[in-house]
This record gives C-alpha cells, structure tokens and sequence, in this order.
C-alpha cells in the first residue's frame, strides 16, 4: 500500500471511485482510494442505477449530464461495459402547476444541447402504454437519458483511474484522520498513510470519522425501499424497454427491470437509521422490509399503472441512504480551519450526480475554482451549528417531498 501520496480518496463508492478517475484525468494520479470492504460496499451496491437529466433544481442538471458523460467515457477507457440502458424518462405533470414549470427549463436544457421535450398525455401513452393518463397533464421527456449497473460502472471507473496510475486499497477501514503539521494522516487497518489532500466520500461514515476534528457535519442514513416485480406480461409483450417513470403525486420512480418493474418510494415518514453511529460490523446489508408504510404510495401507484397492481413482488430492498437537510451533495472544502479536506458526502442520488459531482470537485482542486458556479452545493453552507434534531426535521421534509418540484409546492 501507498503511504506517502498527494490525495488519499476515503470511500470506495461511485463518488469516491468518480472522483479518483477525474483526478487522475486531470494529471493527479499520485492518489489513493481507501475502501473499508470492497468497491460498491456501501449505498452503490443495492442502488438503482439510475441516470437522470431531470432533478429538482435546475441548476443540478450539469450535474446529472455530467454524471452520464463519465460513465460512457469510462466505460471508452477501461473497456468495461457500464450497463447503460438509453430508455428516456417521462417525469409526469400531475398538476397545471407542474407541466407550467416543465415548460420553464426548456431553455435550460436547450442550452445545455440536452433533448428535452413537454409532451401531452398522447405520448405518454405511446412511450410508456402501462401509465394511465386520466389527469394527468403530460409529462417532461428526456429522452437520452436511462440507467447503469451501478456496480460494472463503478469497477469501469476504478479500473480506468488505476490504468492512469491511481491506487485502490479495499478491505482497508479507516478509523481515523489527523491533521499534522501541512499533512493529513490517516490511520487504517493495514497502516498509516499521510496524504496533502483528503477527500471524504465515505457518505454516512463521514459524520463519524470528522467528529474528533471537532467538525459537524449534517450527514444522516434513512431507510429506503425498493421493489422488483415478477414479469409483466404487459411488458414482456413489448419490443422495447418503457422510459423511467417519476410521479411526484405517487412519490415514486419506476424503471423497467428484465420484464418487470423496479421501484423506488419516498415515504410520508421517513425512518432514520443509525443515529448513534454506524454498527462497526456493518458490512452489505439490507433491513427487514416495512411495507405497511408504503401502501399509502403503492396504492396510487396501482391507479396510475394497473398493470403494477396486478404484478406479484419478487424482492424488497430495504437499504441505507445518506441526506443532508436541503437533500443536495455536500462537495468542496469544509471550513477555512481544515485545508485540503474536501467533502464529496451527502448523495442521496449518487449515481445519477456522483459523476459529474466529482468531475466539479476534481476542477475545484486540481485548477483552485470548481468548474462552473454552483453554490447550492459547497460543503461549507450549513456551517457546524445545525443540531441533530434540526438536520433530521429538514431531511424529513426533504424525504416527503420526493419528487415534486419546490416551485410546485
């Protein structure tokens, strides 16, 4: 293992094996990555994948662009097949309200040279024939965007990182980190390694591993429910793979998977995880399933796709996933006390902005500014006085937003 290098990466998910390949991109390669398990150990493993242009903020859609842009150049770098399925998405009005502001980011989107496209009910019907339209009012279409294999993408972006000269050290816990003289130290299981910068993408273990330093940072797990369908002979029966579906009334995304459907659900009440500190022996595990919360959701959901209604459910995913209060990444440095720690924490969609998120860090330490202007993000915007209490009220809210736009509320 490397002892002496110039960025140690802590956390061997898609954001800390993104940031290690954009590093080494941009000529840092004397650089290692410190996995406490194996790639992917963390949230990455039991993720969906999915890779979206459309989020909540307008201003994270380079995040999301830039995100797919990494994958497919580093699927071209290290000859590893990412998994990328092109199925478009379709984030359905279920309010005038909404479909009005669909409309207001065209601009945006033709700006960044994204296809983008407000679309009636009609089209819905034809892209997406399990959706039924009765109140709806249209939906905003991107139609190049889609999902990954969140693991093949991950070993494709390690693999191309190593083959520019990055170090990846797995089955390697960090328990602590120390600021001595102009280094950083960081002790791990297999030794010491001193490092001029360290970049924490260790998502819900940051929290645990900056407190000695006397750093707050928001970071807080929630639980979060996927489920897999058995085949859909609605499905099944097509030539094609349906867009990404996304209700914001359901509060859910849907995605074809095989033959079936994966969804995802943003719950009214949100259950917390691990508030006082991560199990030292966690290692991949799923909690027990808690369906009774979600039939509120999944009952709207079999109005809007019946044919979901009529499917047997194959697997629940009951799985850990990192927030801060406003629900956007924490990326750049900390504090003005810390130097050269950069936080890239705080992904509760990691795969679809852990790409281009770690591309605008890479810029911000490599060339000393970000690579576009985007405030909403920097690490340093709660400051170290949010409680507990007041950073889970805020994520909350966040949770139970799901997918409505804040402009719509």
């Amino acid at each position: 293992m490397k002892t002496d290098v110039q960025v140690a990466v802590v956390g061997g998910g898609i954001v800390g094996c993104s940031v290690l390949y954009w590093l080494a991109k941009l000529g840092w390669t004397d650089t290692l990555l410190l996995e406490r398990r194996n790639l992917t150990s963390g949230s990455t493993w039991h993720a969906a994948g999915n890779t979206t242009y459309f989020g909540p903020y307008a201003e994270m859609t380079r995040l999301f662009a830039g995100s797919i842009r990494t994958y497919q150049q580093a699927e071209k770098d290290s000859g590893q097949s990412i998994g990328f399925h092109q199925t478009g998405s379709l984030r359905v009005a279920t309010t005038k309200r909404e479909r009005e502001l669909f409309h207001e980011f065209e601009a945006g989107y033709k700006t960044l040279g994204i296809p983008y496209h407000v679309v009636g009910n009609d089209v819905i019907s034809a892209l997406h024939p399990c959706i039924n339209t009765d109140g709806l009012y249209g939906a905003a279409q991107t139609p190049t965007d889609g999902h990954v294999d969140p693991s093949s993408t991950t070993h494709a972006l390690a693999k191309a990182a190593k083959q520019l000269g990055a170090a990846i050290e797995v089955q390697c816990p960090v328990h602590s980190i120390s600021r001595v003289g102009d280094r950083w130290l960081v002790q791990t299981e297999n030794g010491q390694v001193s490092a001029q910068h360290i970049v924490m993408a260790a998502s819900f273990w940051t929290r645990e591993l900056l407190q000695p330093l006397g750093l707050n940072v928001p970071l807080y797990a929630t639980q979060h429910h996927e489920l897999i369908t058995e085949t859909v002979p609605e499905i099944a029966a097509l030539d094609y793979e349906v867009p990404a579906y996304r209700d914001s009334h359901v509060s859910c995304s849907m995605r074809q998977e095989r033959d079936g459907f994966l969804v995802g659900i943003y719950e009214t009440e949100p259950v917390f995880w691990s508030l006082d500190g991560i199990p030292k022996d966690f290692k991949e595990e799923l909690f027990p399933p808690e369906t009774d919360r979600l039939m509120p959701h999944l009952e709207k959901l079999m109005t809007r796709v019946p044919a979901f209604a009529e499917a047997g459910i194959k697997t629940i995913n009951n799985g850990p996933m990192c927030w801060t209060p406003d629900g956007l990444p924490m990326l750049g440095p900390i504090d003005g006390k810390h130097p050269d720690l950069w936080m890239a924490s705080g992904f509760n969609v990691g795969i679809g902005t852990g790409g281009g998120s770690a591309e605008f860090l890479a810029h911000w330490m490599v060339h000393g500014k970000p690579l576009f202007d985007l405030p909403i993000v920097h690490a340093d915007r709660f400051g170290n006085e949010v409680s507990t209490g007041q950073a889970l009220e805020a994520i909350k809210e966040c949770y139970r937003r799901g997918y409505r736009l804040p402009e719509a509320i």
